[in-house]
């Protein structure tokens, strides 16, 4: 993935640098070995810098891959566009399509549509019509270059909205959006290379192509999801069914892939489907294991992502002459400010003409109030697809250089930095300046509410079956059982009653908390005595971790006044 451009080897040298990028004689691993582990240490130490001075990490990976990128002595390295799409994008496609809501996806479908193909389509015309008029590209180059900067990242405005109390159905938009406008975009971009290659384009024809490639991948999709469920529900081993769902969104993304649609549709369908239906075929000892993998996952392929976008920028502005530079800059200014106005112009109209024009979609869904169109038409930052996308285009056609292929590199590099750094990290000011933390809470008190009512019913269950059940010769661990759940009922209701300034259920898991150190540090010392074995010593600490895993759930979950189960 990082490609360096090797230089000759100096005698004598020895530097730290050479032997890392290059390799020492006494030096026994490889250099992408090298580069892995020197990419994994600066990711990890970057995401906890960032915490750390509250900066969202894509912006500080972006600026630090950048920063790298022009530091002397360093190679060059070279974005590989098809290795990304096919390993980097799948994963997190699936990942979101799994943790995106069936029923929120489904009853937001229009406005997700509108934002995934009208707005996308929208942006692509005006930047195809801006390069067109303003930088004398013809309309297929113009095209390209809309299609490459039309789709909005959802990674940067997601790490920053999960620390946000937004309201739910705003971000299931955003991230139902961010699942289909890469295809979008994926498409406009092949039928515009095409376009310049053939010097033709059929409207209709490409029309019905994308309904082809839409309709062939959700069908293809749904079935990748049916049989990799079913599969791993026989395999019946958590390591392998956890093995199984990594593979999934290769399967999914690969075959459309290769034979030229964009793959993108399908791996969201794996993913919705398994996340509907995952629920019934998907055990509880896989689930677990499954959240902390793919946390490992969606995280390190997220900030690879940002890292390597950042290190671009070199090969970016190489590419550059000294004459070609004030039109880059123009370029770059003009496309920027048009695709945050042109989101803008998309997402007002498309919000209420429905509803004043169509009575019924206005009985169904009332007119939101103006500060969520606002918002959403301010979450729109580039990423790794509009990257991807730009060095994805050919620097040759018939022997002939891509009309403008630097320029267009330039400018979609300028995109990212400028929408991420200007949109992203305004992202908390704007929604403070709204006023949606408050609805946020508001709706979030009103789940908590529910979750707590429902919570009720469960263990009103357990305890009727309990008196239901009949008396065995040992009642001792029925009604140890018994006294545990109406304790935990007991709680609940204490918690629920929202005058009481007491939170039963966060006290009782701080105490908790702080006892399995205690019990922790009584084991430590056994084993340090020799009156433990290392395997009793290993099933402890299994069992006190999953204690854990579970209170600091808790302490996260069961209440509003718990907070962050990390402190």
């Amino acid at each position: 993935m990082l490609l360096p451009a090797a230089r000759p080897a100096e005698p004598g040298d020895r530097s730290l640098f050479h032997c890392i990028t290059l390799g020492c004689n006494n030096w026994p691993m490889h250099e992408p070995l090298l580069q892995a582990l020197l990419v994994a240490l600066l990711i990890a130490g970057l995401t906890v810098l960032a915490r750390r001075v509250h900066v969202i990490s894509p912006i500080l990976l972006l600026v630090a891959g950048a920063l790298i990128a022009f530091t002397p002595g360093i190679p060059q390295v070279v974005f590989d566009p098809d290795l990304v799409l096919l390993t980097l994008l799948p994963p997190l496609l699936y990942s979101s399509g799994v943790g995106m809501s069936w029923r929120g996806f489904c009853s937001n479908l229009r406005p997700i549509l509108l934002l995934a193909i009208g707005c996308v389509l929208f942006t692509a015309t005006a930047v195809a019509a801006l390069g067109h008029f303003f930088l004398g590209m013809p309309w297929a180059v113009g095209f390209v270059l809309g299609a490459v900067v039309a789709p909005p990242d959802a990674v940067a405005p997601m790490a920053v909205m999960k620390n946000l109390r937004l309201p739910r159905r705003l971000i299931t938009v955003l991230e139902g959006e961010s699942l289909v406008n890469d295809a979008t975009a994926l498409v406009i971009f092949g039928f515009a290379l095409s376009t310049v290659l053939t010097g033709t384009f059929s409207l209709p024809a490409a029309l019905v192509q994308f309904l082809a490639i839409i309709i062939g991948e959700i069908a293809y999709g749904i079935a990748v999801g049916w049989l990799m469920l079913r599969v791993r529900h026989l395999a019946s081993d958590p390591l392998a069914e956890v093995l199984l769902a990594l593979v999934t969104p290769f399967f999914a993304f690969w075959p459309p892939h290769a034979v030229g649609s964009s793959g993108v549709v399908a791996c969201v369908a794996t993913g919705l489907y398994v996340s509907w239906n995952g629920q019934r075929l998907i055990r509880p000892a896989t689930r677990l294991q499954g959240y902390f993998i793919w946390g490992l996952v969606d995280w390190s392929v997220e900030a690879l992502v940002f890292l390597l976008t950042g290190l671009q920028a070199r090969v970016v502005v190489s590419a550059i002459s000294g004459e070609g530079w004030n039109r880059a800059l123009l370029a770059a200014a003009l496309v920027s400010l048009t695709v945050i106005l042109v989101r803008f112009v998309w997402v007002f109209p498309a919000t209420y003409l429905p509803r004043w024009l169509i009575p019924a979609v206005r009985r169904a869904d009332p007119a939101p109030n103006w500060r969520f169109p606002f918002l959403v038409s301010f979450s729109g930052p580039r990423g790794v697809v509009t990257l991807a996308a730009a060095l994805s285009i050919p620097f040759r056609l018939d022997g002939q250089p891509f009309p403008d292929r630097d320029i267009l590199l330039f400018t979609a590099f300028s995109v990212i930095v400028v929408t991420l750094v200007a949109l992203a990290a305004a992202l908390p000011i704007v929604v403070n300046l709204l006023g949606l933390t408050s609805a946020g809470q508001q709706e979030a008190a009103a789940d908590k509410r529910d979750e707590r009512r429902v919570r009720l019913e469960g263990i009103d269950a357990v305890l009727r079956a309990l008196d239901a059940s009949p008396q065995g010769p040992q009642p001792f661990a029925r009604d140890t059982i018994w006294r545990w759940h109406s304790d935990r009922r007991t709680q609940l209701i204490i918690t629920a009653d929202e005058s009481n300034e007491d939170d039963p259920v966060a006290e009782a898991s701080r105490l908790q908390l702080d006892l399995l150190d205690v019990e922790r540090a009584s084991i430590a010392r056994a084993f340090a005595d020799n009156r433990l074995t290392d395997e009793a010593r290993r099933r402890i600490e299994r069992e006190l971790d999953l204690d854990e895993a579970r209170i600091r759930h808790a302490l996260a979950s069961t209440s509003l006044k718990g907070g962050d189960p990390a402190d």
